[in-house]
């Protein structure tokens, strides 16, 4: 039972963290266009012979 005393602090600390980290993707706009990028990835313009 005492390890309970060091399991829940931990899982609210990592939980916090998570939260944290995806309240920052949200603000920082990395959800923005979703769509836009499906629909990119399915057009048939792509460049078959890259330069490089």
């Amino acid at each position: 039972m005492q390890v309970l005393s060091y399991l829940i602090p931990i899982s609210l600390l990592l939980g916090g963290v998570g939260l944290v980290a995806f309240l920052y993707t949200v603000r920082s706009d990395q959800y923005d266009d979703p769509e836009g990028n499906a629909q990119r990835i399915l057009s048939g313009q792509y460049d078959d012979k890259p330069k490089g």
